[in-house]
């Protein structure tokens, strides 16, 4: 019998069927791959396994047991099943230590005392953070967690699910904010969990993490599971059955549109204190793609840009004229747009319609005489999700109850149905499928050739490569390659983006 048994799972949100009858089993010490498109029901799948939403039809079971549904989450941890969410947000407690968040179940159940000294909470959280390898101080431990940066954000969640001894660790998009050695050690811990007899449910977009981490994998596709296989993975097969007859659209070429009108020019920019001043043009017509690891200064250069966070020294000029926004709304008054890394948290308010969020950034155009024109906002809405493919049953459905990808879609889109001189985004395809990525690929893409000045931000490079005509690497705050894509290797962007002191890494 094996270890984790899901059998005929449905859910269903107002009539309409998200889960179809989902069977899954996998055994003590496995590792499956969960692979799906937006919208597929993998969050679903997720927050029913969890607890989140309840069982409405069907069974679950670890080791025999089946979780008692009114106990919601409550439940499922008693099992053994932890769940680390895509959703920072969703597991982190802003106004609580850091040493409070990473031993949060403990105290709510009493374990530990909720009230009294910080500093008596220090050495279980010490324990805590070191079973994921973290060698926090307690000057970190007493940090409100709202202070972190989202990647130690989200090795906080992972720590504190890992202490747990979890029979069943669910990993949602669990890389999506770490730089490349959190990565590797994420990994490494996945591995010892799987030498420890713990079943790993690994969500990803990223096929070489899945490929790599992996014993099985299966592919969700509409609510039901299309297709099974065990290692070594057909991935033709499987991106087949998760995307439907749109299949593979992969580019056969590197992108090569040359801008020669510079719209924003950088003068002396200094992103972090002590690093180099250096020198920028961005040109219309032209898809610029930023690749910096965590720490490198690309959320910085974006910041900047948009006036949310002044650079450490630095002059501006837009189109010839002196450009020095003192809030992002002086810069989307000059049509300088950016798309932030963390979109829960900076580009969506809980509770608000797809249409509202849609049309958020733009309020006074939709309000000439100061009254909010509804018709115009839902027609806004309604744009975004037929442009972007956004799974939703219509423009009036919450933001926060799409999926991850979804979200991606509505936010990236609302910019996106302009033309802005100067459009920044900031990971726009962190947490989305390879479809997704695509179509949203080719929207940049006709974004730059309106005339438009487009700036990608990521850390994966296959990424930047999708979508950008030039490659900058920023490497300590300082462009350590600025080149066009025809003209370099991926292996040598790579080697660039691990530089340190301007040197390659072999």
């Amino acid at each position: 019998m094996a270890m984790i048994e899901l059998h005929d799972v449905r859910h269903a949100f107002s009539g309409n069927p998200v889960l179809r009858g989902v069977s899954l089993s996998w055994d003590a010490g496995e590792v499956m791959g969960l692979m799906g498109a937006n919208g597929a029901g993998k969050s679903t799948l997720i927050k029913v396994l969890a607890g989140v939403h309840p069982l409405q039809h069907g069974r679950i079971s670890v080791d025999g047991a089946s979780p008692d549904a009114a106990d919601g989450p409550l439940a499922a941890r008693r099992l053994g099943i932890e769940t680390v969410h895509q959703r920072i947000d969703e597991g982190v407690v802003p106004g609580l230590s850091v040493a409070e968040n990473l031993l949060f179940e403990r105290i709510a159940q009493g374990e530990l005392p909720a009230v009294g000294s910080l500093r008596g909470l220090l050495p279980a959280a010490r324990g805590v953070a070191a079973g994921l390898g973290l060698d926090w101080g307690d000057a970190v431990l007493r940090r409100d967690v709202h202070e972190l940066g989202i990647a130690d954000q989200q090795l906080v969640l992972l720590a504190r699910a890992l202490s747990r001894r979890p029979k069943l660790l669910v990993l949602d998009e669990p890389t999506s904010a770490l730089s490349a050695a959190e990565t590797e050690r994420l990994f490494g811990v996945v591995e010892d969990m799987r030498r420890g007899g713990v079943a790993v449910l690994y969500v990803s977009h990223h096929i070489n993490e899945v490929d790599r981490l992996a014993d099985r994998i299966a592919v969700l596709r509409d609510g039901s599971i299309r297709s099974e296989q065990t290692q070594p993975f057909d991935w033709s097969v499987a991106v087949r059955d998760m995307l439907g007859e749109r299949g593979v659209r992969e580019l056969a070429e590197k992108n090569d549109q040359r801008g020669e009108d510079t719209v924003l020019e950088l003068r002396g920019v200094q992103l972090f204190a002590g690093s180099a001043p250096f020198d920028l043009d961005l040109r219309r017509g032209e898809v610029t793609g930023v690749v910096g690891l965590l720490g490198a200064g690309k959320s910085e250069l974006a910041l900047g840009v948009f006036g949310a966070q002044p650079f450490q020294a630095g002059t501006m000029r837009l189109d010839g004229a002196p450009y020095a926004p003192k809030s992002p709304a002086k810069a989307v008054a000059e049509e300088v747009y950016l798309v932030p890394e963390d979109r829960a948290a900076q580009a969506m308010l809980p509770g608000w319609s797809i249409a509202r969020t849609a049309s958020l950034p733009f309020l006074r155009a939709l309000s000439p005489s100061g009254v909010l024109q509804r018709r115009k906002e839902r027609a806004d809405g309604r744009a975004v999700i037929d442009r972007f493919g956004v799974v939703a049953s219509s423009e009036a459905q919450g933001v926060d109850s799409l999926s991850g990808g979804n979200q991606q879609k509505v936010v990236v889109g609302r910019w996106l149905r302009g033309r802005p001189r100067v459009m920044l985004l900031d990971e726009p395809f962190r947490g989305i499928d390879i479809g997704a990525r695509h179509d949203l690929s080719a929207r940049v893409r006709e974004l730059a050739a309106g005339g438009s000045a487009v700036v990608v931000l990521a850390s994966d490079v296959d990424e930047v490569l999708e979508v950008a005509d030039r490659v900058i690497v920023l490497v300590e705050g300082v462009p350590r390659l600025d080149s066009y894509a025809v003209d370099v290797t991926r292996d040598r962007i790579v080697a660039r983006t691990a530089a340190l002191n301007g040197e390659d890494v072999a």
